[in-house]
């Protein structure tokens, strides 16, 4: 087993290198595509709310259902969801529009674990192909018979490239997992304003409809 560790190490960290370099392009990808979906999904709150609001307050719920239909967004697609549901009652609205925010979220955190992962590990993955690096340096001194402290740290330097390079590709994924988040906490906060003011509409009216 010893023998086969040291087969590994003296392998070198090259292959490290490799899949921290791959590492970094599924990281650019990730990072564009939730971009991208990120902004498809961002609306305009207050005119959404706005228009929304005048239209409850003149009793006209099909009016609303337009706007929330034709707002772009997960704002406009969770109030579609309750207003689709409106006959039902406030209760029966709430639940609808928990569960369509739920499934909004799903898809906004999708890949996000990609993200998450690469920023807490690749520094480590990195630090792995250093320690590689630093056992193959050692075994070509002792092998070639070389010695000084300049072929040492020649070799370390080299090695050292490879923690460098892991966390270079964990920063900018630390960076971007934590903006998509926070993103995706205000798009839910908004969603929830929304809602709100959806059910203060429909239980005001409630008495009325009775």
């Amino acid at each position: 087993m010893t023998k086969l560790f040291l087969a590994l190490a003296l392998a070198g960290g090259d292959w490290v290198l490799a899949l921290l370099l791959l590492a970094s392009v599924v990281s650019v990808a990730v990072m564009i595509e939730r971009w991208r979906a990120f902004r498809s999904a961002g609306a305009d709150t207050e005119t959404l709310v706005r228009a929304l609001s005048a239209r409850l307050d003149a009793g006209d719920v099909a009016g609303a259902l337009v706007v929330a239909r034709g707002a772009a967004g997960l704002e406009g697609r969770v109030a579609a969801a309750g207003l689709e549901r409106w006959a039902m009652g406030p209760e029966a609205v709430e639940d609808v529009m928990a569960a369509a925010l739920i499934g909004e979220r799903l898809a906004l955190e999708k890949r996000l674990i990609i993200l998450g992962t690469l920023g807490n590990n690749a520094p480590f993955v990195g630090l792995f192909g250093t320690v590689l690096g630093i056992i193959k340096s050692f075994n070509d001194l002792a092998v070639t018979g070389s010695s000084g402290v300049s072929v040492v740290m020649a070799g370390i330097s080299a090695a050292l490239v490879a923690t460098a390079f892991g966390i270079l590709v964990a920063i900018p994924a630390v960076m971007a997992n934590n903006y998509f988040n926070t993103r995706l906490e205000e798009m839910a906060a908004s969603s929830d304003r929304v809602s709100r003011l959806l059910l203060a509409h429909l239980r005001g009216a409630a008495p009325s409809a009775r």
